[in-house]
């Protein structure tokens, strides 16, 4: 299937992992098929909006029958990845950093953070699960060596940057910045800001401003 990515809407896009652990969940009850309408019931989002989403990759499902979970479930990790198995770096290795390690979140079960490192010498050589943390100074060759495109960055913010540089000149593709600085990438490199803080003071606005008691 040929089209252009570009011409997909950016929260469109945003939206396909919440969709993939949705019906990753529900294949792992035993589940074969689903609608839009028990998507939108699980995610809280308008069945239009699911259908339009989908409809943007061609046809997913039939009418009257809903999607076959199992192809769903193949249609979304080939558009979250072209790799079977997709390595993630970690720069910073502090609280949030050993956090992220320990519970090695993933999209799917394939998705998983594999290298780490660090500047500081107590921290480095440490085994968190089954990552060893590496020092900085390894870090390029580890990268282009174990060919990591997706990096996460949860360093103090005044090296933030400064990490982002060496990260582009190893050739990493994709950075997920949890500073809270933002940082100045290439064209032909992706960064999603998570600025924990940010989002924090968003939830306790909606919280105050659109609870169920101003409804």
């Amino acid at each position: 299937m040929t089209r252009e990515i570009n011409k997909i809407p950016r929260a469109t896009l945003k939206r396909l992992p919440l969709y993939y652990r949705f019906v990753n969940g529900l294949k792992a009850k035993g589940a074969s098929r689903v609608n839009s309408k028990e998507i939108s019931e699980g995610l809280s989002i308008d069945s239009a909006t699911i259908r339009r989403d989908f409809s943007y990759f061609g046809e997913l499902g039939k009418k009257g029958y809903g999607y076959n979970i199992d192809s769903l479930l193949e249609f979304f990790k080939s558009e979250l990845s072209d790799a079977d198995i997709i390595k993630i770096g970690l720069v910073g290795v502090g609280h949030l950093g050993k956090a992220l390690i320990s519970y090695n979140f993933s999209i799917h079960e394939d998705m998983t953070i594999t290298e780490a490192f660090d500047i500081d010498p107590e921290v480095i050589g440490q085994q968190i699960g089954e990552v060893t943390v590496k020092s900085i100074d390894e870090m390029r060759q580890v990268i282009q060596e174990q060919a990591l495109e997706v990096i996460i960055i949860a360093t103090p913010v005044k090296v933030a940057q400064n990490v982002t540089d060496q990260l582009v000149e190893a050739g990493v593709k994709g950075i997920l910045n949890f500073t809270a600085s933002p940082v100045h990438v290439p064209n032909d490199v992706q960064v999603h800001q998570i600025d924990l803080g940010v989002e924090l003071q968003s939830l306790l606005f909606f919280m105050k401003n659109y609870g169920k008691s101003n409804t």
